[in-house]
């Protein structure tokens, strides 16, 4: 049955950053749709970790400085402890950083970089490479932005980050499709998380924002979860290189 193709039993799934928000969402929902879960954080993910238990899935806490790509192989090799394959790669973990572009320093441009864009790129190759020891393919999901699409004012090493992440996701899937390894992406609309309580909390631009989405609300971490389901399962066998928004139809606009 149709259904049957976005069931995830007997799947692991690497999350990273997923401690609170989108990538607490969705590693619920990986575990809902019946996927064990690898979870790669700086901080303690306690909450996400009762959660995915409640259905009855295996948890894992890994915890790494992303923004330092030393290690990635090693946090690879330690995710098949959980139950042998690695069969879900989504890459969530970022942080932004806001000045003013004619102010903005260079520490504030690599911190972004690093963690948003270069981890992004060096954590895919490391599970692809898994993917392909296992000759099972795999799927790749990274999270993008609506300033993969739009210039952003006083971001600008994240709009720079996520601009490079659609690339790399086209890229990456240009190159392994052939390998039965499906890299897609994410771009959640404005969502309501921590990064952007300041705007939540601005009237005017709370205001605005909310002016500009047909849906006329903020964006909820549930939202991130039938698109990373679809993504992550078989119902996606034959899409590759594809950012999927997810954004109240903000780019319609």
């Amino acid at each position: 049955m149709t259904l049957d193709n976005f069931q995830l039993q007997g799947r692991t799934a690497i999350v990273t950053g997923c401690n609170k928000g989108l990538g607490q969402g969705m590693a619920i929902a990986l575990a809902q749709a019946g996927a064990d879960i690898v979870a790669i954080n700086s901080s303690a993910p306690d909450q996400t970790c009762g959660i995915v238990e409640s259905f009855g899935r295996r948890f894992l806490d890994l915890r790494a400085n992303l923004a330092d790509t030393h290690g990635l192989e090693e946090l690879v090799n330690m995710s098949l402890a959980l139950t042998g394959k690695i069969d879900i790669l989504v890459n969530n973990a970022g942080t932004i950083r806001r000045t003013d572009a004619i102010d903005f320093s260079e520490k504030d441009w690599d911190d972004v970089i690093n963690l948003n864009l270069k981890n992004v790129f060096f954590l895919s190759q490391a599970v692809a490479r898994q993917f392909i020891r296992q000759g099972t393919g795999g799927k790749i999901i990274n999270i993008a932005s609506m300033l993969s699409f739009q210039g952003g004012v006083r971001v600008p090493s994240y709009t720079a980050s996520k601009s490079g992440v659609i690339g790399i996701t086209r890229a990456l899937a240009n190159e392994w499709a052939t390998r039965g390894i499906n890299v897609n992406a994410i771009a959640p609309g404005y969502m309501a998380t921590d990064n952007t309580a300041a705007l939540q909390a601005d009237p005017d631009r709370n205001a605005a924002i909310l002016a500009r989405i047909p849906a006329n609300r903020w964006g909820l971490p549930d939202d991130m979860a039938g698109p990373v389901v679809f993504l992550a399962s078989s119902a996606s066998n034959y899409v590759h290189g594809h950012t999927l928004a997810v954004d109240g139809g903000w780019l319609a606009r």
